[in-house]
């Protein structure tokens, strides 16, 4: 049943996200044809400035996943009721408040810009990112409850329409009208559609929230749940400051230029997170479900499964990203909107560090281990910011980029995994340190091989170029993992795992 319910989910976010992933690009290259790079560095500036107002949230939302899986599991209704009815309390306030402190900042938008580009109405154009960010919390508290009962693809499902349905509408807004504000209005108006049509889906599967007799949440239970939110706010700081400072550091040092051009490799690398994210978030519902029905044992085992699954997959995205992220963006939007090699491997480097904590993550999730690490998050940011702001002074673009990997490798890297093997999973560390760097070895070594045999290829035809290029990284590195790892249990175990899901497939549809 988890299996399923995961490969499930798995099979309808990969799905969704693709398809919402080829209309981004298709969205942004009409965006930079229309409109000058200085709306995109706008846009990417807003966006992490509201980015940094989410901390208003607190962390509550995987909080509230985690405190769900056991009433769920247990069909404790009552308590799922008590549940929901303060999460919606608390977000309806945290929406209120994002607006009210957002839009209080517009006066001083100037601090945050380097040079102020000669755009009409750049006020409005903040309200209206502040607006979008502050409803995106109205309704969708009960898209928790639907992830939590292992259900994530239906609300994946719903993302993806609405995105798709986003895109389009944007897209033909933006070519027949040139204007950036009913661009961002079209944004407000789906992103609210979206909320309310969610929550009715929840109200249909579990219509037993609607009803008012609430009880009140036992006092062992607010008390679990405020450690955990408490602690949460700890990850969210470290969470929205390293990822929401980077283009702010850009903008007040550089330039939004600069930021514009980073936009474009920040939509593909969060397009990618997000595919790939996607494969996290929908078993960790199942882990959840998994460590509150098995044994450590069985729960170590299936952690070493899913930490082989994220070696591979980003392992081989990261060794794409090398060999192929400039010759995307040249086809893409264009050579004057390409960052030198060095920058691309940082901005590479980071995004493998980051993906190679998913499967500690996820478990971390999975077994609400908040607290024991809460103060990780406040040394990774203040590591980030300090070394950020040194080294842009001395290395650019790229010292911001330093900064961040810093930040990680002196925290994340060696607490998340320590705080769960001891906590958790009840396992030595020691392995999994071992099992990971021999991971990364083998990471570099094949993306130096596939960089090396892809950068003799060079065709007249620069798409041509591009394609053999997308070859070579499908072949060489998954050609070497598969002589690899041929004999490793876990691989072994995902072969398996395709196999049967392919004789089931195929066995329902002969019946059909």
């Amino acid at each position: 049943m988890r299996t399923e319910s995961s490969i499930k989910n798995l099979i309808f976010s990969l799905g969704g996200q693709g398809v919402t992933l080829l209309l981004k690009l298709v969205s942004r290259f009409i965006f930079v044809r229309i409109l000058t790079s200085e709306y995109l560095g706008l846009n990417g500036l807003f966006s992490n400035i509201l980015s940094l107002l989410s901390l208003v949230e607190l962390g509550i939302g995987p909080a509230m996943v985690y405190s769900l899986y056991k009433p769920l599991a247990l069909n404790d209704k009552e308590k799922i009721k008590s549940l929901m009815r303060i999460y919606r309390i608390a977000y309806n306030i945290i929406g209120t408040i994002i607006i009210i402190v957002g839009a209080s900042i517009t006066p001083f938008l100037s601090v945050f810009i380097k040079d102020m580009p000669n755009i009409d109405n750049i006020g409005l154009i903040y309200l209206l990112f502040v607006f979008n960010t502050g409803i995106s919390y109205f309704y969708v508290y009960k898209k928790s409850l639907i992830e939590a009962d292992q259900k994530r693809y239906i609300a994946t499902l719903y993302h993806a329409i609405f995105s798709v349905l986003l895109t389009i509408i944007q897209t033909v807004v933006l070519i027949i009208t040139h204007n950036y504000i009913a661009y961002l209005i079209t944004q407000i108006l789906i992103t609210l559609t979206e909320n309310i049509a969610i929550s009715i889906k929840a109200n249909k599967l579990h219509p037993y929230i609607k009803e008012k007799n609430v009880k009140k949440l036992e006092q062992k239970d607010v008390k679990s749940l405020t450690k955990n939110i408490s602690a949460m706010v700890f990850h969210k700081i470290g969470s929205v400051v390293v990822t929401g400072t980077d283009n702010l550091i850009i903008s007040k040092f550089i330039g939004l230029v600069e930021v514009g051009i980073y936009s474009n490799y920040l939509v593909v690398i969060n397009a990618l997170k997000s595919i790939l994210n996607q494969i996290f978030t929908s078993i960790t519902a199942s882990i959840g479900n998994l460590v509150v029905t098995e044994s450590n044992k069985k729960t170590y085992d299936i952690f070493k499964k899913v930490l082989f699954l994220n070696f591979w997959l980003y392992s081989f995205v990261s060794i794409c990203l090398v060999v192929l992220f400039n010759d995307f963006i040249t086809l893409w939007v264009g050579k004057e909107y390409l960052f030198d090699l060095s920058i691309v491997i940082i901005i590479t480097i980071n995004f493998y560090i980051t993906g190679m904590r998913k499967t500690v993550l996820t478990f971390r999730d999975a077994l609400g281990l908040y607290w024991q690490d809460r103060y990780k998050p406040l040394f990774e940011s203040l590591i980030n910011i300090v070394a950020s702001l040194i080294l842009v002074k001395y290395f650019g673009i790229v010292g911001v980029f330093v900064g961040t990997f810093l930040s990680t490798i002196l925290t994340c890297f060696w607490i998340e995994p320590y705080i769960l093997f001891k906590y958790g999973i009840s396992q030595k560390v020691k392995e999994y340190f071992k099992v990971v760097v021999e991971y990364s070895v083998i990471t570099i070594i094949m993306a130096i091989i596939t960089y090396l045999i892809a950068n003799l290829i060079n065709t007249s035809i620069p798409i041509i170029t591009f394609i053999i290029k997308i070859l070579l990284c499908l072949i060489i590195p998954n050609a070497c993992y598969i002589l690899l790892f041929r004999k490793k249990e876990e691989y072994k175990y995902f072969i398996n795992l395709i196999i049967n899901i392919l004789y089931k497939i195929r066995k329902k549809g002969k019946k059909e």
